[in-house]
C-alpha cells in the first residue's frame, strides 16, 4: 500500500509540474518580447528569431517530458487506472506530451511583419499553416481536450479522482468557452482579442493539470484501498 501511494503522489507531481511548465508563457510580462498579448499567439514567442525563446522551448518540453512520465505510471503494469476512461485520459495525456515535444522543436520559422523576407500569412487560429508547427499544435490542443473530457467523466462515473469532479469541471468549463470564443473570432472579421482568448484557454489547460495532479494526489486507487472488514454474518 505504502509503495503505491508514493507512486500515486509522484503522478501527482508530475502532472502539476506539467501544468506549471506549461504556463511559461507568463515569463513574456518580465521578459518583454515586444508581441502585443491581446493579438498574439503564444506560439510566436518561441519562434525561430524571438529573443528569449529558449525559454520557452525549455518550458514546452519539460511540459511534454513531465506529461509522459506522469502517463507511463499511469498506465503501465501494474495498472493505476482500469477503466476506459481513465486509460483514456491517460493515453491522451501521454499524446499532448509527445505532441507538445515536437511543437517546442519545430516551432514557427519567423513572424509576418516583424522578420526581415517573413513572407505574409493569414492570421488566425493555425497560422502558418504550411509549417508541421500546426499540426503539432493542433494535435496537443485535441489529446488534453480528450483528457479533460475522459477525466472528468472517470470522476462522475467511475469515483476515479473526485476533486476533478467540481474545481476540475469549473476550469474545464472556463477552458471551453475561451475555446469557443476562438473558433468564433477566427471566422469573424475585426478585433477579437484572439491572444488574449488563447491565453487563457491555455492558462486553464496549465490550471487543470495542476488540478489533476492534486487529484491524483489525494486519490486513493482501488489497489489502496483497505478491504471491507467482515461483521461475522452471512447472506
Amino acid at each position: 500500500m505504502r509503495a503505491t501511494r508514493v507512486r500515486t503522489a509522484v503522478i501527482g507531481v508530475l502532472l502539476a509540474l506539467a501544468g506549471i511548465c506549461y504556463s511559461s508563457w507568463v515569463l513574456d510580462y518580465f521578459l518583454h518580447s515586444g508581441l502585443d498579448p491581446m493579438r498574439s499567439f503564444l506560439s510566436e514567442l518561441d519562434s525561430a528569431h524571438m529573443p528569449h525563446r529558449s525559454v520557452y522551448v525549455t518550458g514546452d518540453v519539460l511540459t511534454g517530458i513531465f506529461a509522459l512520465l506522469a502517463a507511463l505510471g499511469l498506465v503501465v503494469p501494474p495498472m493505476m487506472v482500469r477503466n476506459r476512461f481513465s486509460i483514456t485520459a491517460a493515453v491522451a495525456i501521454g499524446v499532448f506530451g509527445a505532441a507538445t515535444i515536437s511543437d517546442a522543436l519545430m516551432p514557427i520559422e519567423c513572424l509576418a511583419g516583424r522578420d526581415p523576407n517573413c513572407p505574409d500569412q493569414s492570421r488566425g487560429l493555425l497560422p502558418q499553416l504550411h509549417h508541421i508547427h500546426a499540426l503539432t499544435s493542433s494535435v496537443a490542443v485535441i489529446a488534453i481536450f480528450v483528457a479533460m473530457v475522459a477525466a472528468s467523466l472517470a470522476a462522475w462515473r467511475r469515483r476515479d479522482w473526485p476533486w476533478l469532479r467540481f474545481g476540475g469541471g469549473l476550469v474545464f468549463a472556463i477552458v471551453v468557452l475561451a475555446t469557443v470564443w476562438m473558433l468564433a473570432a477566427d471566422r469573424l472579421d475585426g478585433d477579437y482579442r484572439l491572444g488574449l482568448a488563447q491565453r487563457i484557454q491555455v492558462g486553464g489547460m496549465s490550471v487543470w493539470l495542476v488540478f489533476w495532479g492534486l487529484a491524483i494526489v489525494r486519490w486513493a486507487p482501488p489497489t489502496a484501498r483497505p478491504p471491507a472488514v467482515s461483521d461475522g454474518t452471512s447472506s
